[in-house]
């Protein structure tokens, strides 16, 4: 690096120490830690939202899937702007910040621990979040860290821990108010970076529409070609055997959806763009946010923002991840993007440090480590809260002075634990976008019925919330251990008990957990609910008048 670079990356640095500081004298109660005193303007949080939301696992994760799978994954784009912005502002956003003012609810589980008066409830929530949370975390460190080492040239190891220690240290200083800020900063750089980066990107392939007809092009000469192969010669994970797969699955193109029910088709409608963009309404990072603000207005302002923002981030980066395979075609002696940079995960860093200029490549580091880091510290943040706020207060029966350090302690232990599963999975294939998918599918099924119900249906019972998540907990984790193909193949412990990778076969293992767990987990929160006693009229009239 030269000496300006080094300059620019110190000023970075000192800006999110300075707004970490900020945070952190801002911060003068659980409330600030916790929700950001509830007063947070709406720009800076339709950014943080977004820029929380969209992480290095969509970036760098979902934007290899793109190179491997097409423009298929525009879907989710749809996905994430009806679902994950309009339906959660419009719709839910203004009904938590409410019921999080009446309850004084500063955490998801608390909210949702105090609307059906049940700390088992709470302390569930606050489990689930510790358990499973960490395994989305580590996607984001291994995005972030791929695309350090590819432009620093240096160890991923040492990436991986640099870039932990910079994030622990504003998360643990600012609190939620730290991180907003940080989320604000680092969303600018973001949009300001993907807007080039498509410019940039559609001038080095010939044009929007050379591009988008290369790439058949580029299709039948790198992929359809391998149409005699038997995938069973090729290497397990390898770019070739990667890209003989998608065939099998029922993959004609870049520029074409799977055919209709095809494995394919199952696995990009079911896990990717169901997975996720239903999965982001039950975020417990991004349902706080809805409680940093102080009035309806606030919202409305925001969904414009957060639309336009999501746009940017996940409708570009599946473009440029699909129109890679072109420029690759075109530079790299007739290989597509998988061959050429060597894995899903490497695909984005590999070509933004290929093909780009060296100043953008400067300019994308910092998009990239923004978003890792802005998605990093609220998940951190969400974890210790889900240790010192839901699990430690309810079990010492009141808030005391110990929580805060708690919370900070619990980030600590969560970010030791993330970091570790980062160092364990970076070699698995997609890891990155398949983490993500698990964890939000995850969400929906456990938390999504019982936000719902808790919002808008006055006659929803706690027995009916336990039971739902109860359901929604050992049906997602069954599918994920005995049925869905990759997961059952790969943890192996249907193996070992059965002698066989999945208990069932066909196309339905293909079929994403949460498509089958949330509708049970709903069922049953509405029957059980429905056969039970109606909470006490005192409880919703607490939870629902102002």
């Amino acid at each position: 690096m030269n000496m300006l670079e080094n300059i620019i990356i110190i000023i970075y640095l000192a800006v999110l120490g300075y707004l970490g500081f900020v945070g952190y004298k801002q911060t003068k109660s659980s409330a600030d830690y916790l929700i950001a005193g509830g007063n947070t303007h709406p720009f800076v949080m339709a950014l943080s939202y977004g820029a929380t939301f969209i992480s290095t696992a969509a970036i760098v994760g979902f934007g290899g899937v793109a190179a491997w799978l097409g423009n298929s994954l525009l879907w989710l784009t749809f996905c994430n702007i009806f679902i994950g912005v309009f339906v959660a502002f419009v719709f839910l956003g203004n009904p938590t910040r409410k019921m999080g003012i009446r309850l004084n609810a500063h955490t998801f589980p608390e909210l949702l621990g105090r609307r059906f008066n049940s700390k088992f409830i709470q302390m569930f929530g606050g489990v689930l979040i510790t358990i499973f949370m960490p395994l989305y975390t580590s996607a984001v460190l291994i995005g972030g860290t791929e695309f350090l080492v590819a432009y620093f040239k240096v160890d991923y190891h040492l990436a991986l821990l640099v870039m932990s220690v910079i994030v622990t240290g504003y998360v643990l200083a600012g609190g939620l108010k730290g991180v907003m800020l940080t989320d604000a900063l680092q969303g600018v750089i973001m949009f300001v970076a993907m807007l080039i980066l498509l410019f940039m990107v559609f001038d080095a392939v010939g044009g929007v529409d050379a591009g988008f007809t290369k790439l058949e092009t580029v299709w039948n000469e790198t992929v359809a070609s391998l149409g005699s192969v038997n995938i069973k010669e090729l290497k397990a994970g390898s770019p070739d055997f990667m890209m003989k797969l998608s065939m099998n699955w029922g993959f004609q193109g870049w520029n074409k959806m799977p055919l209709f029910l095809s494995e394919g088709w199952l696995f990009v409608i079911t896990t990717i763009t169901m997975g996720v963009g239903v999965g982001v309404l039950a975020q417990p990072q991004l349902v706080v946010r809805f409680m940093t603000v102080k009035s309806k207005n606030e919202l409305n302002r925001a969904v414009l923002i957060g639309g336009v923002f999501i746009i940017a981030m996940t409708g570009i980066i599946f473009i440029v991840g699909a129109l890679t395979n072109v420029w690759y075609y075109e530079f790299n002696e007739g290989k597509n993007a998988l061959q050429s940079a060597g894995g899903i995960g490497k695909v984005i860093p590999h070509f933004i440090n290929a093909a780009m200029p060296k100043w953008f490549a400067f300019i994308f580091l910092f998009a990239l480590i923004s978003a890792a880091m802005s998605t990093l510290s609220s998940q951190f943040h969400a974890m210790g809260t889900a240790i010192g706020r839901d699990v430690f207060e309810q079990i010492a029966g009141k808030h005391t002075q110990n929580s805060l350090l708690i919370t900070r302690v619990g980030i600590v232990v969560m970010i030791v634990i993330s970091v570790s599963l980062a160092y364990v999975f970076d070699k698995q294939p997609a890891i990155i976008a398949r983490s993500t998918a698990i964890f939000f599918a995850l969400c929906a099924s456990i938390f999504l019925p019982t936000y719902f119900g808790g919002l808008f249906w006055k006659r929803m019972t706690k027995k009916g919330a336990i039971a739902s998540m109860v359901v929604g907990t050992v049906i997602t984790t069954f599918w994920l251990l005995f049925v869905h193909f990759q997961e059952a193949k790969e943890l192996g412990l249907c193996k070992m008990l059965f002698g066989v990778n999945s208990l069932l076969s066909g196309k339905i293992i293909f079929v994403d957990a949460m498509i089958v767990a949330l509708p049970l987990s709903a069922l049953t929160a509405v029957v059980v609910s429905l056969l039970t006693k109606p909470e006490s009229s005192t409880l919703l009239k607490k939870c629902f008048e102002d």
